[in-house]
């Protein structure tokens, strides 16, 4: 129940009619009894004048046993951390000390057995006439309602900290991602610059030296009609070698511009299949890089991947070993690849220096952030294992939709 309902006039003071008072009392006790709110009034020395069954209970009384006590001494003597609370200070008595009425929601009653429950009261002054003659309370117990409170502000605050942290966590992905966006870049750069470089340099002059040797042809057989038949046969020997050598030039130059489609897309890849385009890279790595290899294939022959998770195993491959080339300082490398319960699993392990884990973890470390970018893309996943000094593994694991 509001004071309020007890209030005239509106400034919060209640004020007591005496010739009404048996008939008012009666109806102020029948009111009091029938909300579940504490009530209780303190005269101006604090203390207990009414108080109705509900608050009585709640603060673990009788009413009999609470009439005629100083109420801030009973019930409002402590701060919720027990620290003394002086009755100059408390809100309950500054409504008729001062005549400031008040509603807190932040403080404790205390209950007969010493323990404390969050309350919400409001105090009112009580006017006879024109003088303020005590005070009237209404309080209830909030603890259920702050414990929701603090349930909810926890939860809030758990939340903003998993916002906080994946937020975090989004920002450092994309920042790697875009790291790894100009790295892939670069890298596609650096392999335009050398293919243009190879064909500039190799085919380059293979053709400048077809083109000289073709106008030397072109002036021999223009001379030949004044030879005489002696100087034409030695002509025709020269110009027969001549030709030999175009021929040879022309079939190093076809080697090379095979060899350059092959670094841009092997055609073993698409001829004879993923396995035997694995295979054939690893053999032309271990024969550049003076490595043993040992190779094991426990696929079906018969079983055929798509093109594309096919080509995303192919490139995966290749940075699998361009690591070891570059980092590994190994002496044999181990090759597994096998595919079990639509599962493709390929390892390549090596006996070299090995690194901490740290070390494939690092934000530069775009070679493996670009292996684990294609699994991923397929439902893959990388698993590396390595150690100082005990060489490196690395584990492609890929589901596959297999095509017999």
């Amino acid at each position: 129940m509001h004071p309020d309902a007890l209030c005239v006039p509106p400034a919060a003071a209640l004020e007591l009619d005496r010739a009404s008072a048996p008939l008012w009392q009666h109806q102020l006790s029948l009111l009091m009894e029938s909300t579940g709110e504490g009530i209780f009034g303190v005269d101006l020395a604090g203390h207990c004048i009414f108080i109705n069954r509900s608050g009585a209970r709640m603060l673990g009384f009788e009413p009999p046993e609470v009439h005629g006590k100083n109420m801030h001494a009973l019930t409002h003597h402590s701060h919720a951390s027990g620290a003394p609370y002086a009755d100059t200070d408390c809100p309950i008595f500054n409504a008729f000390r001062q005549g400031l009425p008040c509603r807190i929601d932040s403080e404790v009653f205390w209950r007969r057995d010493g323990s404390a429950f969050a309350v919400e009261y409001s105090s009112y002054p009580i006017i006879d006439g024109q003088q303020v003659c005590g005070a009237v309370v209404t309080f209830m117990d909030i603890t259920a309602r702050k414990r929701e409170a603090d349930a909810l502000k926890r939860a809030n605050d758990e939340l903003e900290a998993r916002v906080a942290a994946r937020t975090g966590e989004l920002s450092a992905a994309l920042g790697q991602l875009r790291e790894l966006s100009a790295y892939l870049d670069q890298v596609r750069e650096d392999e335009r610059t050398r293919i243009a470089r190879e064909v500039h340099d190799e085919l380059g002059s293979l053709l400048v030296a077809l083109k000289m040797d073709v106008n030397w042809l072109d002036r021999r057989l223009s001379e030949q009609a004044a030879r005489s038949p002696q100087e034409a046969d030695t002509v025709r020997t020269g110009l027969r070698s001549k030709c030999q050598g175009m021929s040879r030039m022309i079939e190093t130059a076809v080697q090379n511009v095979g060899r350059i489609i092959t670094d841009l897309r092997p055609s073993i890849l698409d001829h004879q299949g993923l396995w035997a385009a694995l295979e054939w890279q690893a053999q032309e790595f271990v024969q550049s890089a003076e490595l043993a290899l040992d190779w094991q294939l426990q696929v079906d022959p018969g079983v055929q991947l798509p093109q594309a998770p096919a080509m995303a195993v192919f490139r995966i491959f290749q940075e699998m070993l361009s690591n070891v080339g570059r980092h590994a300082r190994a002496s044999r490398i181990a090759i597994d690849l096998r595919v079990r319960d639509q599962q493709l699993l390929l390892t390549v392990a090596d006996d070299g220096i090995g690194a901490a884990s740290a070390a494939f973890e690092a934000a530069s470390a775009y070679g493996v952030m670009g292996m684990r970018e294609r699994a991923r893309h397929f439902g893959g996943q990388i698993v590396i294992a390595s150690a100082p000094g005990h060489g490196a593994q690395l584990t492609l694991t890929m589901p596959l939709a297999l095509t017999p």
